[in-house]
């Protein structure tokens, strides 16, 4: 099982020494504090440190246990270490329980939060990259992404030694070229990692099945039927159930159209191994095989079996997510109410602290008004210039950036379409001074999906997950145009500046906002950045929104940022 991979790499990975978090003040801020703390002749007392190891530990317990409750205190863990590669197993220990809920995305989501605490030059970290890389591999042979599986295959390949989990490594590889249809890549690794496998009598069960399997998919000649029948012997002899539910699916599938008898008894098997595990996958895929194979009268039993588990499975799985999302929004709430708690101590000691001070503490109070009312009246000085730059920067240089992309990735693009977005970008240039007039988008989402898969290439692969009608109908359309020109300025960036290979864009419904997440894995932003034209735009727009943007303080590489827009 790919699980125990994981359970392996993870539980191995040592505890680092934990971190207490460090808030950044306004430099005159800080001056303040500083005065204040000299002129007091006294010492303000430390906080406790931020004890999170028990989090951890019930998590990994827990998780043991394989009790849901895991998620729960692993995202606890994760809001709350300073520990990057505590954060990170955290992380990917999510990802394990939310892959096996059936949600990919959020899976992906939080491996590529983990990947980017990690470093492929620090071997300490290797055992959490293994099991990212691997993970990763799993999550998007699940969606069918079977390049990009391969992709993390190899990555996760460079970082193994053990020779076991090397051939569960590869035969995931070899599983996403079979899904492909490159039945010798496929074959060639299987060669390959048979002889080595013939200690561990499960994994040389495994590998003659699916060998003797991908043979007969690609030459339904072959005589596959002899090398899976001495892997079922095998895997009867060390009674692998798992090994035998797959033995008797692969002989259900290869004699039914010589032997249906033969087909239909091993698919009876497979379908009481699938109930002995408590798969419903797996007895929903025996039950697919019985529905031909059997009786008018059988065939109407088992397809009413397969309606209810179909339905039960797509409910327990919409549930698993929404409380994954809850878990997580509840989690990030009570990670606020706590700041605010700190931000309201922090402001009694404050006070205190002015009240001994006396001059000092005004002079310097008056100072920071000054700034900040410098600071504002620069701002309103300016304000009108920005709006006359992001109406250039959106519909010109967004507009041209994305034609260029287009012809950039798409060596069929034909003249009239070429020709259609010029035009419709000069239309647009030419009434830059006049206010649109707000229509009532029936497909925003559809546009907005196009919008964002436009800048998918060969090197950066783009995720999208929640973009839904429902969503799109719950923003007031004045809105809708600017958040539309902010995803395309974020993606613009990505392209110019981040050289990520993976992007997701989360999009989420909350009870009084719409909250989107753009993640990815490129460079990041450098420590010092200076705001152009485009982040400037962006933040205000969001600003006029009356919504927040928050940069992710932990994203040391890469990029996460959070949008939180009202619907009221």
């Amino acid at each position: 099982m790919l699980a125990l991979f994981f359970v392996h790499s993870l539980v191995n990975v040592l505890f680092l020494r934990q971190i207490i978090l460090v808030r950044y003040l306004p430099p005159l801020l800080v001056i303040f504090l500083v005065c204040c703390f000299i002129l007091a002749c006294g010492k303000m007392q430390k906080a406790d440190p931020i004890i999170i190891a028990d989090d951890y530990k019930k998590g990994e317990t827990l998780f043991n246990l394989k009790n849901d409750s895991a998620f729960y205190y692993f995202n606890r863990s994760a809001s709350s270490s300073k520990d990057s590669l505590q954060i990170a197993m955290a992380n990917v220990y999510m990802a394990i329980i939310q892959s096996y809920a059936g949600d990919n995305l959020g899976s992906q989501e939080n491996l590529l939060q983990a990947l980017k605490l990690m470093n492929e030059n620090n071997e300490q970290d290797h055992h959490v990259l293994l099991s990212c890389y691997n993970q990763l591999a799993n999550a998007n042979l699940n969606m069918k992404n079977y390049k990009t599986a391969l992709t993390y295959y190899d990555k996760a390949l460079n970082l193994i030694n053990d020779k076991a989990f090397r051939w569960i490594i590869l035969n995931g590889k070899a599983v996403a070229y079979q899904k492909l249809k490159e039945y010798d890549e496929a074959l060639t690794i299987y060669n390959t990692i048979l002889k080595d496998s013939i200690t561990s009598p499960k994994e040389y069960a495994r590998i003659i099945t699916n060998k003797a399997y991908t043979s007969w998919l690609q030459d339904n000649k072959y005589p596959a039927d002899k090398e899976m029948l001495d892997a079922l012997d095998i895997r009867q002899s060390e009674n692998d159930l798992w090994g035998l539910n797959t033995s008797y699916a692969r002989l259900s599938d290869y004699y039914t159209v010589t032997q249906p008898d033969a087909a239909l008894l091993y698919a009876h098997k497979m379908l009481a191994t699938a109930q002995a595990l408590k798969s419903p996958d797996d007895e929903m895929e025996a039950l697919q095989k019985l529905i031909p194979l059997s009786g008018v009268k059988e065939a109407k039993i088992y397809f009413d079996r397969y309606i209810l588990l179909n339905d039960s499975l797509q409910t327990s799985r919409s549930n698993a997510k929404n409380q994954f999302a809850l878990i997580r929004y509840e989690t990030e709430k009570h990670k606020t109410e706590n700041l605010e708690l700190q931000k309201e101590n922090a402001e009694k000691k404050l006070s205190l602290i002015i009240q001994r001070v006396g001059f000092v503490s005004v002079l310097i109070i008056v100072v920071i008004i000054f700034w900040w009312y410098r600071k504002r009246k620069q701002q309103a000085i300016s304000q009108q210039q920005f709006k006359t730059s992001q109406k250039v920067h959106d519909v010109v240089a967004n507009g041209l950036y994305g034609i260029i992309t287009k012809v950039e990735h798409n060596a069929h693009i034909e003249k009239d379409q070429l020709l259609d977005d010029l035009e419709t970008l000069y239309e647009r240039s030419r009434d830059i001074s006049y206010e649109p007039i707000l229509a009532e988008p029936n497909d925003y989402h559809d546009k907005i999906a196009h919008l964002l898969m436009s800048f998918g290439t060969n090197e950066t692969a783009v995720s999208i997950s929640g973009n839904t009608p429902e969503l799109w109908n719950a923003i007031p359309v004045k809105y809708k145009e600017q958040l539309k020109q902010v995803l395309q300025e974020l993606m613009v960036n990505m392209k110019k500046h981040s050289a990520a290979q993976n992007v997701a864009i989360i999009f989420a419904q909350q009870p009084q906002t719409i909250e989107i997440r753009y993640t990815d894995d490129g460079v990041g932003l450098p420590e010092n950045v200076k705001y152009g034209n485009g982040l400037a735009s962006t933040e205000n727009r969001i600003k006029s929104m009356g919504g927040q943007i928050i940069f992710d303080p932990l994203a040391n590489t890469g990029l996460s940022i959070k949008l939180n827009i009202p619907t009221k």
